[in-house]
């Protein structure tokens, strides 16, 4: 897949004081000569940032490595976990593709990406709050299908509830990751057949009671744990 620099850029780029701190800090982990080795954290972090990457960005990073910006475009273009053009300021939802979620039903939430976000992937929707994209294999296949919205999974979706989520991210909800068919993590759906006689000690697994205590699975850097998006609001 050919991937571009999106057409519209910001003027410049600049790291806030304390994602620089960060920043610095990385680089000061690898030897003189070395510092190109921080490059993916650091366009990680300036993606946190700004919600994508931009080429003042990867300019701005290229230049605190002592790189040229052409190693550092190429670094950007190739890795498919930076996004080169905007996403939306709620959420960016990528549906798993491959051909698990595809038996399992994913083209049927790429249709509901297209009802309700927009048309085509790496567009934003009309108010600019939501954007989506096909991926390949996430690694959640006996959870078919899913999705990846922020930093977590939701996993064992129909095109109903996948379409419930959305609506609750729109009103400023934080709808809990993991299994939405109510399976503890990636057991038989219609319980575990192993280990029956191990009684659960948790209710929740770790990556869905981590959502719930931060109150916040689509957070970026610069908006604290535990208080959901309000509507409209830019993270």
């Amino acid at each position: 897949m050919l991937r571009r620099l999106h057409p519209d850029q910001p003027g410049s780029f600049a790291f806030s004081a304390d994602n620089r701190a960060w920043a610095e800090a990385q680089i000061a982990k690898y030897p003189e000569g070395r510092q190109a080795s921080a490059i993916i954290p650091l366009l990680w972090r300036a993606q946190e940032q700004e919600g994508w990457l931009t080429r003042p960005a990867i300019e701005a990073v290229a230049d605190m490595l002592g790189m040229a910006h052409i190693r550092a475009l190429e670094v950007a273009t190739f890795y498919f976990m930076f996004q080169l053009s905007p996403v939306g300021s709620v959420a960016h939802v990528q549906v798993c593709g491959t051909t698990p979620c595809m038996l399992c039903g994913s083209e049927a939430l790429i249709g509901v990406c297209r009802d309700k976000i927009a048309r085509e992937p790496h567009r934003l929707s009309e108010d600019g709050r939501f954007s989506w994209e096909e991926v390949e294999c996430l690694g959640a296949c006996s959870n078919a299908p899913m999705v990846q919205i922020g930093k977590d999974y939701y996993e064992d979706l129909t095109p109903e509830s996948f379409a419930g989520l959305l609506d609750a991210f729109a009103a400023g909800e934080v709808p809990l990751p993991g299994s939405q068919a109510g399976r503890f993590a990636s057991e038989p759906i219609g319980g575990a057949t192993t280990l029956a006689e191990t009684p659960a000690t948790e209710s929740r697994n770790a990556a869905v009671a981590l959502a719930a205590e931060n109150g916040d699975t689509i957070a970026r850097i610069g908006r604290a744990p535990g208080r959901a998006a309000d509507p409209g609001e830019t993270i």
